[in-house]
């Protein structure tokens, strides 16, 4: 079975212990999609200079932030590694002529196992892990969907985690119940409405040509991910443009889903 692909706005750690609208909406997506072989899982979280896939055969719930409750340090997702799966991957970009590193420590980050712990609870589906560059840019991680299309026809979910809007400094002044900034409803819009029209170049370019770019992304390293997906994707004329909720008053926790089965 060809798997569709995934790109998810996976928005603050506590999602799980407040999991809300978009919790309820990662469950019924896990519920909906045809069950994974295994998961690769491209996270905002985790960045190298060489694109690195994690080979680990049982990799760590990785608690990747501070200052949040105890509890959330407590919570694990232990789902099995997918070794063959990265090495899989590795030679798929190697033949597309990427440089590719293999690392057999690197465990699951948040980006990773917030959204999965919600979307599939068992932790029973191998997961492996791919890198960003955040010193490369939309078009290289278009590059890297692309290589790694093929994984689908084996029965991995491709997933992108990161966020369409991610300016936390603007969270931390935002006034609670304030209405949500024209500056990130049009951001939105924009990056939909050029998903719809498979408009790639423009996306690409969207620093330059989407509004209020920086204000949204300081640094584009929680938008990548999406490239990934746009890569990995048959195609856009099947997207589907899910959970327009937005939390904390300007981080929007859209989803989109590409070439769902049917």
């Amino acid at each position: 079975m060809m798997m569709p692909v995934l790109f998810l706005s996976h928005g603050a750690p506590t999602l799980p212990l407040e999991p809300g609208e978009t919790g309820a909406a990662w469950k019924q997506l896990g519920a909906q999609l045809p069950r994974p072989a295994a998961i690769l899982a491209v996270s905002a979280h985790w960045e190298s200079h060489v694109p690195t896939l994690s080979r680990a055969v049982q990799p760590e719930t990785i608690h990747d932030f501070s200052g949040f409750p105890e509890e959330l340090y407590r919570l694990q997702y232990p789902a099995p590694g997918a070794p063959q799966l990265a090495e899989t991957a590795a030679r798929l970009l190697q033949q597309a002529n990427i440089p590719v590193q293999l690392d057999d420590r690197h465990g699951l980050d948040h980006g990773a196992w917030v959204p999965l712990s919600l979307m599939f609870p068992q932790a029973d589906i191998p997961v492996a892990q791919l890198s960003l560059q955040p010193d490369r840019d939309p078009a290289w991680h278009l590059a890297l969907g692309r290589a790694l299309r093929p994984l689908r026809e084996q029965g991995v979910l491709i997933v992108g985690s990161g966020a369409i809007t991610h300016n936390l400094r603007a969270v931390f002044r935002h006034p609670p119940g304030e209405a949500v900034p024209p500056w990130v409803t049009e951001f939105r819009d924009w990056i939909a409405a050029r998903i719809k029209e498979g408009d790639l170049d423009a996306l690409c370019d969207y620093r330059a040509l989407a509004p209020h770019a920086v204000q949204n992304h300081p640094t584009d390293e929680h938008l990548l991910p999406l490239f990934v997906a746009l890569g990995a994707a048959s195609g856009l004329e099947d997207a589907h443009h899910l959970n327009r909720v937005v939390t904390f008053g300007t981080l929007a926790m859209d989803a989109w889903l590409f070439d769902k089965a049917n």
